[in-house]
């Protein structure tokens, strides 16, 4: 029996990188940002529950530790989504 080589990526949503900005994600083969601006829920939580992000379906995003779903379309189009929700701080 033979293993699958190494370095071969099996994951379908991976965040790549996290800035003051917002996070990079890679989801399948394409690269995706999103905003604080637009995310905030995401601003202020740990790095490690930021990272553990899940994939349940083709359009759905999901951070099991913070509790956040999002739509992927909402990523692509936020134009179509103009409703963000404020965080506590900015209340």
């Amino acid at each position: 029996m033979r293993s699958v080589a190494h370095g071969i990526n099996t994951s379908e949503i991976e965040v790549t990188n996290i800035s003051r900005h917002g996070i990079w994600l890679l989801l399948k083969e394409q690269e995706l940002f999103m905003p604080f601006d637009h995310f905030p829920w995401f601003k202020d939580a740990p790095v490690a529950k930021i990272l553990h992000v899940e994939l349940p379906s083709d359009n759905h995003l999901y951070w099991p530790d913070l509790d956040i779903d999002v739509s992927v379309e909402s990523i692509l189009h936020p134009e179509l989504f103009p409703l963000v929700s404020k965080s506590l701080t900015q209340l």
